[in-house]
């Protein structure tokens, strides 16, 4: 009965997060997810950042401490939940949590201003400069000196990958969690794996780089996050071209994305950006600025469109199809295990 309850607490936080997203009156669990791990990194950078040992092993330790606590929260209110037969404030704070680990709304809502904003007749200089603040509040690159064409690019392959880590990447390992404790209560349930994900991902977005410091403070962040987006971002692969236009190339999509998601260092970013890239008929990739050093990424769907506000309202909806196509799938795979 326990799984069950908690399988349409998850349906109803899918719900919550589409319409209403994050409550801006309640503390996001992601601020302090950042909070310990800036105050960990900040520390480790200023005392020991020409030892590349400390940095490395400190990685480490900063990696394990977050997501061991954020699966340890997750699992310790999954328990009092089961515990106290399905309490109702418990079950809400369930609710609010799981809804936290998506970002389906804030996600999209977000880069739809900055399309809508790019695309008016009239841009000033004052327009240029929310535009360009708004943009890299949800990049890493440095869009400073960027033209319009290459914000709209930089928030196409924003949205793409991140509708893997916000959105896919949440949603598989929370179902899977409902799965595991049907079997057992002591096993990873829902929130405590979404949870560990979120830290995960956050771990990966704030020390997982190459460069300076975190090429050794975020070595095990970037590896971890690697090894649990792997498989939703595969699923993304083979499933994203079923809810679009081009389902009779559906071998071919496949098969070219995947040679050309395979070109980028991350083993998943490149995948997720490329399918989308094909679907949607746009081409990704090329220079971008990080810090002061240019970086030229391959470029994906050599033959695509330039990135409009137009694609990328079609890749909003390519999401929120794929994401109903997802629930769906997740409704009868619980209702085969119920049988």
């Amino acid at each position: 009965m326990a799984e069950i309850n908690l399988f349409l607490i998850f349906l109803g936080s899918i719900g919550f997060d589409l319409l209403i997203g994050d409550p801006r009156f309640l503390t996001h669990p992601v601020q302090i997810i950042g909070f310990y791990i800036k105050k960990i990194s900040d520390y480790l950078i200023k005392n020991f950042g020409e030892n590349k040992k400390i940095l490395f092993w400190g990685g480490f330790i900063l990696a394990i401490s977050t997501i061991g606590i954020s699966f340890s929260l997750g699992k310790f209110i999954e328990l009092i939940y089961i515990n106290s037969r399905n309490n109702f404030f418990i079950g809400f704070l369930i609710f609010l949590g799981l809804s936290s680990c998506i970002a389906t709304k804030g996600l999209i809502s977000s880069v739809k201003e900055i399309t809508e904003l790019i695309e008016r007749k009239e841009i000033n200089d004052k327009t240029k400069r929310i535009i360009k603040e708004k943009v890299q509040r949800i990049v890493s690159r440095d869009v400073r000196s960027s033209s319009m064409e290459h914000l709209l690019r930089s928030s196409t392959e924003s949205l793409t990958e991140n509708s893997v880590d916000g959105i896919f990447g949440p949603l598989f390992w929370m179902f899977i969690g409902i799965i595991l404790m049907k079997f057992s209560i002591s096993l990873p349930g829902p929130l405590s794996l979404g949870f560990s994900y979120k830290a995960i991902s956050t771990l990966d977005s704030m020390v997982g780089y190459k460069h300076d410091y975190f090429r050794y403070l975020g070595f095990f962040s970037a590896k971890i996050e690697d090894i649990f987006t792997f498989i939703p971002s595969r699923l993304v692969l083979i499933t994203l071209p079923l809810v679009g236009s081009k389902v009779k190339e559906y071998i071919s999509i496949i098969k070219k994305s995947y040679l050309d998601g395979r070109k980028y260092d991350s083993p998943n970013s490149g995948i997720s950006e490329a399918i989308f890239a094909y679907i949607s008929g746009i081409k990704l990739g090329g220079k971008s600025k990080y810090k002061s050093k240019i970086i030229e990424k391959p470029i994906i769907n050599l033959n695509g469109k330039s990135c409009t506000g137009e694609k990328i309202n079609l890749i909003c909806k390519l999401i929120l199809r794929l994401q109903f196509l997802w629930i769906t799938i997740f409704v009868l795979i619980f209702l085969l295990f119920l049988v």
